[in-house]
């Protein structure tokens, strides 16, 4: 296991990470509100620092779990214990300690459910799982339940610290969150597959009759065409759905999220423009889509 023994101080207000990652939708930009910018910064990073550690580099399957286990141990030194006595200097892993400083101050700051993050995590840990045993998902509803951990938490935890708690707003986030995630999916087609990522599910290429074998050929025939369209065209709908929650959210942050929104559809418009090729093609949102999202948000 990594060194978890050495210490940041909890009383200051630690400064929020640098954001460098490709992102389809802002994070904490000028539009979120200015005192949720660090607790917002310091939970995407945790989140991006995890997801790194499952995906990137050419670490073995054995050593990214470890590497996560090491890191949930990591987040439960900065979470508070029942019963036990606050700690100033708690233990955090010198390798993320950079993550770990921020979101401690985060979660005594604003009361974070930390099972949300643990959440997270476990997403990450089947991630690494299904890519070494090149599994594949049954069906939408196996899919979804890994949209419920991978990327809903993320939304509950910005509507945490909105101050926003009703059913109706968390159902939206969560249609938002997993549209999110699928719309990821299918963008990334021609990257995931050959790194044993497979998130079209077997009942979907059954009826589309799409193969495995057609996946790893990276073939857009018209069969594969068909099935990406109706996975855009399906994330789309539930993205519509849950834009609704851009009423419920006042000030910079509902502005902040309707550009998370347009963010999400207009890579599905790319897609589209595209001829639904990203089984060969991985489309990007570039700054000169900035205008058009705007324009869009505005009249949502």
């Amino acid at each position: 296991m990594h060194d978890l023994a050495t210490s940041l101080p909890a009383q200051s207000n630690p400064a929020p990470v640098a954001i460098q990652h490709y992102e389809n939708f802002p994070v904490a930009s000028l539009l979120c509100p200015a005192h949720l910018r660090a607790p917002i910064t310091a939970i995407y990073h945790f989140a991006r620092t995890a997801d790194d550690l499952a995906d990137e580099g050419d670490a073995t399957p054995a050593q990214r779990l470890q590497d996560l286990h090491d890191y949930r141990q990591g987040l439960n030194a900065c979470c508070p214990q029942t019963g036990a006595r606050p700690r100033t200097q708690p233990p955090l892993g010198a390798r993320w300690a950079a993550v770990f400083g921020p979101l401690q101050h985060a979660i005594a700051t604003h009361q974070l459910p930390v099972q949300l993050l643990n959440d997270l995590l476990d997403a990450f840990v089947q991630d690494i799982e299904k890519s070494r045993d090149r599994a594949t998902y049954a069906n939408e509803a196996e899919l979804l339940d890994y949209c419920r951990r991978s990327a809903n938490p993320v939304g509950r935890l910005l509507l945490h610290l909105y101050g926003i708690n009703s059913p109706q707003a968390l159902a939206y986030s969560d249609d938002i969150c997993s549209a999110l995630q699928l719309i990821n999916f299918w963008q990334d087609v021609s990257v995931d597959v050959p790194r044993g990522r497979y998130y079209l599910t077997r009942e979907d290429c059954a009826h589309y009759s799409v193969t495995q074998a057609d996946m790893l050929a990276c073939r857009q025939a018209k069969n594969a065409t068909n099935l990406i369209a109706a996975c855009a065209y399906s994330a789309r709908a539930r993205m519509l759905k849950g834009s609704k929650l851009v009423h419920l959210i006042p000030g910079r942050a509902g502005w902040e999220l309707r550009l998370v929104v347009q963010g999400g559809l207009r890579i599905l418009d790319k897609i589209e423009a595209m001829h639904f090729a990203t089984f060969t093609t991985r489309p990007t949102v570039r700054w000169w889509d900035a205008p058009v999202m705007l324009w869009r948000a505005l009249w949502m």
